[in-house]
């Protein structure tokens, strides 16, 4: 086994997780999902993929048709041509970190993460042998809001291999706003640096239709990989779907990459992919309308909880707070779980300096959501 294999920290949501999941009792805001079903027509459509007998090994490029509806699709979404030959269907966004880490890390590279994030591409860059250079937020004290810290990135973009940016962001909630992606974009190309930018919560907004992104200012030969997601914008986190934006001319290095993982995405699941695009706007302005409502509830209570520091949040699914007292995030919730049968992300799974911060993922029903917060009361106030 490889060391650096062995050494890997497992994730510490998942492992508080794996201790109650099967509890019915338990009402889990742990993980990044809603408690939304995946639409009918969707599930619809997957039946009907199978009859048809979609059932073969497709491209490494992807289902043909499903390539060329993200083509459609995010080129119209971000007012920029985005050509077919930039687009790759992936197993979920995991897989397109992954297979993003493979194509640029080299032993010893570094990589500058913005932090807090979700701890998935950290440990990619660990497995490839590079290292993390973690670049905190800064909580605006006087506007209560996370922003970039863009000074220290110029100070150590110098010498790195890449730059991992997630916005919208999880855990904040923080958005990028288009001037940062200005800079960011002209800042990597002046000393040649890749970004890879989580974008999966794009279209988990509430005072627009989509978030800003590298894509709307970048150049087709730009080192710039976008990673995206069914999961979140068609509640499909089950269905492990995704793809990737790479830049033009690389996209025989991503197919290889991509057959030497998974050959290529499930063919039924892309075909109800194309579906999910092509009929799915209607739901998705529904979801966020019940999001925004379980929002204000998050918001109404932990606000009213005398122990609890909540900076603003603008996007995603999430609130991410600081509590009063606590040194030891995981332990509070690990005994959190054993009291009130609520389940809550500990902030050292998001990077260096979460001790005392905690995750919860409001996408829930609003009754489900306001008896989660009833449990956890007695604890934050």
């Amino acid at each position: 086994m490889r060391k650096i294999i062995e050494e890997l920290e497992p994730s510490p949501i998942r492992t508080i997780a794996n201790s109650a999941i099967d509890n019915k009792d338990v009402i889990p805001l742990w993980f990044g999902e809603t408690d939304i079903i995946t639409p009918k027509f969707i599930s619809d459509s997957l039946k009907s993929a199978l009859d048809k007998g979609h059932t073969f090994y497709t491209s490494n490029h992807g289902v043909h048709e499903l390539v060329e509806t993200i083509t459609e699709y995010t080129s119209k979404l971000h007012k920029n041509t985005i050509t077919s030959k930039r687009i790759m269907v992936t197993v979920g966004g995991m897989n397109a970190l992954m297979i993003s880490a493979e194509a640029i890390i080299n032993p010893g590279d570094k990589i500058i993460c913005i932090t807090p994030v979700w701890p998935n591409f950290m440990r990619c860059i660990e497995i490839m042998g590079g290292n993390v250079i973690e670049i905190p937020l800064i909580l605006s004290e006087s506007h209560n809001k996370w922003k970039l810290n863009l000074e220290e990135i110029s100070k150590k973009i110098n010498g790195a291999r890449g730059l991992y940016i997630s916005s919208p962001n999880n855990p904040t909630g923080w958005m990028m706003e288009k001037k940062e992606h200005k800079i960011i974009l002209e800042l990597c190309r002046k000393n040649k640096i890749w970004i890879i930018a989580d974008e999966v919560y794009e279209r988990v907004v509430y005072d627009r239709k989509v978030a800003p992104s590298f894509l709307d200012i970048a150049d087709k030969n730009d080192l710039l990989i976008v990673i995206n997601s069914f999961s979140k914008s068609w509640a499909m986190t089950g269905w492990r779907l995704g793809w990737i934006t790479i830049p033009d001319g690389m996209l025989h290095i991503f197919e290889k990459l991509n057959e030497f993982n998974i050959a290529s995405p499930a063919a039924p699941i892309q075909h109800a992919g194309i579906t999910a695009i092509t009929e799915g706007e209607d739901f998705i302005s529904d979801m966020i309308k019940k999001l925004s409502q379980a929002r204000e509830i998050a918001i109404k209570n932990l606000t009213s909880f005398s122990k609890v520091e909540l900076p603003a949040s603008s996007a995603a699914f999430y609130v991410f707070f600081k509590v009063k007292g606590v040194t030891n995030s995981e332990s509070f919730c690990i005994n959190t779980l054993r009291k009130s049968g609520v389940g809550l992300a500990p902030g050292t799974a998001f990077g260096k300096g979460g001790n005392n911060w905690i995750r919860i993922c409001y996408a829930k029903s609003p009754s489900l959501l306001q008896e989660a917060f009833n449990r956890i009361k007695p604890v934050l106030s």
